[in-house]
């Protein structure tokens, strides 16, 4: 039986993982609520209740207006002086205590819910696959961490907790007003909702200026570290210019789009003070009428406009409200759609741990895509025998770093399984899995944390003299006490304060504390001059004592004492065998080598 090349109905994984979003205002509203401000509803609750009385205390300033008016400036009756000023005074007094309440337990709420909000991002970044971050470039994921994260405040702090103040004092003194003058009020109130058509457009697209703002802020992160991180590169090839003008144009685009943004956020405020202008207008000419004619009283009027003018604030930061709110939500949505990213490598439930006694692995019939259409392993079947040492070898593309990439589960086979001690490695739980590999590659990653931090990300919790131990395993212990501050010392970023060599030990290091099983070892030497060469070799070759060890190296120079070796061409297994074995046969691996061996001869004789 064929079995096909690529299984059928497989999608890119790639693909599958990038960022999207499209949700709607109240869904994302919604989310926002039940996912960021439940859990604090004890203190919204204490919000709402400030920002109701304190509604109520306004309406209430306005609602004095009327015997104010009426009883002493009109009547000019003494007796009512002493206690409606004091009720004025009251009214302030309530309202004060309530809005310093409500800013201080709204507060609270934003600051916890974006807190929340960014600590879980970045745990669920962390749940991801691999795929997800080749899929999205480094500025982009920070931009969501960070400016996304700092948007989401205005929707939360500001437009969701202040929607709430601003729409209790509206109700409240348009409850005041109708309470005055019914007809009056509708006459007014019918102006308003000209408003909604415009605000909503406002709102549509701010959301998209927003968008489109944040994805090129998450753009000009990505250029700005690599700009930052190969300006080595940068600076040796001249291209200072290039980048400059590369990062400029960006620039450029983000100041047009933000521009865009206050244009489009400050486009709300003049059409409330034209329809505001309209409302007042309306209430002078027609209560002023009914004032003149005897059909209310002074009071009543300007107890009226009072309340009119109490609520065009708030109707005006509301309307307002939509555009601050709408930005907030492009950064929500953005967001989200990370949170409902879910990742393609996950473990069965229940799934029991990986057992490894032997260390045997083994490639049967394993299928592997990146695109859903070209195979980069195509059926190949590949043994690697308990404690022993296993090259794979082979030109650039013929898929041997995926080989690596697919039994510590970075990805899935497509088809195929990939076993460990004939155990399934999906059937197993992903942690003991990974706890039984070391991986020791060219592009080394150090973190900016001192020597000891460095080398004990190989086994959390592991003590100094453990640390130390492997050091010493690593070749790594003579020159780390040499320097100022020896285990303590800083690495700096990516450990640029470390030669290429010490950096090696280190992850050396790293993987002599984790003491694992099985060691993946991917070029762990190519890029090192040949003092550094023999010292690394000299720590890996102990590193490699009685595990299971799969090697990747181009120079085969480095290979020939390997147990096997195994040569890859277009994700298939073309030879196996020894070294001596395979120079017997005179095929792929034969013809490498001898070039290889001329090459180096070229060099040493000068030719």
């Amino acid at each position: 039986m064929v079995r096909p090349h690529v299984r059928t109905g497989v999608v890119n994984p790639l693909s599958k993982q990038k960022i999207s979003f499209d949700h709607s205002t109240w869904v994302l509203v919604r989310r926002l609520f039940n996912e960021g401000m439940r859990p604090y509803m004890g203190k919204v609750t204490a919000a709402v209740f400030c920002m109701v009385v304190g509604a109520a205390a306004n309406a209430g300033y306005a609602l004095l207006m009327d015997p104010v008016v009426n009883k002493i400036f009109t009547e000019k009756r003494p007796e009512f002086l002493v206690p409606l000023a004091a009720a004025v005074l009251a009214t302030f007094a309530v309202k004060s205590v309530c809005n310093y309440g409500e800013a201080v337990f709204l507060s609270k709420v934003g600051l916890r819910v974006i807190a929340d909000m960014q600590a879980r991002l970045f745990a669920h970044l962390m749940r991801l696959d691999i795929a997800f971050f080749h899929a999205n470039s480094t500025g982009r994921i920070l931009s969501r961490l960070t400016n996304d994260i700092s948007q989401m405040r205005f929707a939360v702090s500001d437009a969701l907790t202040g929607a709430g103040k601003d729409a209790s004092s509206v109700i409240f003194l348009i409850g005041a007003m109708f309470y005055q003058d019914w007809r009056l009020s509708a006459w007014t109130f019918f102006i308003f909702p000209i408003a909604i058509l415009p605000i909503r457009k406002l709102g549509r697209r701010m959301r998209k200026v927003t968008a489109n703002t944040q994805e090129h802020m998450g753009q000009l992160t990505t250029y700005l570290e690599q700009a930052v991180q190969g300006i080595r590169v940068v600076k040796a090839y001249g291209m200072e210019d290039y980048e400059k003008r590369k990062v400029g144009a960006l620039v450029e685009m983000l100041q047009d789009l933000i521009y865009k943004a206050a244009r489009v956020r400050s486009a709300s405020s003049p059409i409330m003070e034209l329809l505001g202008g309209i409302a007042i207008t309306v209430v002078i000419l027609y209560g002023g009428t009914r004032v003149v004619e005897g059909e209310t009283t002074p009071g009543a009027f300007f107890s009226f406009i009072t309340a009119l003018m109490l609520a065009y604030r708030p109707i005006k930061s509301l309307a307002a409200m939509n555009t601050n709110l709408q930005e907030g939500l492009a950064a929500a949505a953005r967001t989200f759609s990370v949170l409902d990213t879910q990742p393609t490598i996950f473990e069965k439930d229940g799934a029991p741990d990986l057992v490894v006694l032997e260390g045997n692995v083994s490639f049967e019939g394993v299928f592997f895509t990146y695109d859903g259409a070209k195979a980069v392993l195509d059926g190949i079947d590949l043994a690697v025998p308990g404690g022993k040492t296993v090259a794979l070898v082979g030109p650039s593309g013929a898929g041997k770093s995926t080989v690596l990439n697919l039994l510590p589960r970075f990805y899935d086979v497509t088809d195929g399984h990939v076993l460990v001690d004939g155990q399934d490695v999906r059937g197993v739980s992903l942690a003991s899995l990974r706890s039984k590999i070391a991986l020791v590659s060219q592009e080394i990653t150090l973190f900016d944390d001192t020597i000891r931090a460095n080398i004990a990300y190989g086994r959390f919790g592991a003590t100094d003299e453990e640390i130390e131990a492997a050091a010493r395993s690593a070749a790594a212990h003579d020159f780390i006490v040499s320097l100022p501050e020896g285990y303590d010392t800083l690495v700096g970023e990516r450990g640029l304060n470390l030669s290429g060599g010490q950096r090696q030990r280190l992850a050396i290091a790293r993987a002599m504390l984790k003491n694992a099983p099985i060691l993946l070892l991917d070029e762990a030497t190519s890029a090192l001059d040949t003092e550094s060469e023999r010292q690394v070799q000299t720590a890996l070759e102990l590193l490699m004592r009685g595990r299971t060890t799969i090697v990747i190296a181009h120079r085969l120079s480095t290979v020939v004492n390997a147990d096997l070796i195994h040569v890859l061409d277009k994700g298939r297994v073309i030879e196996s065998g020894d070294h001596n074995a395979l120079i017997a046969r005179d095929g792929t691996y034969a013809r490498l080598y001898a070039m290889q061996f001329a090459e180096e001869a070229t060099k040493v004789t000068g030719g």
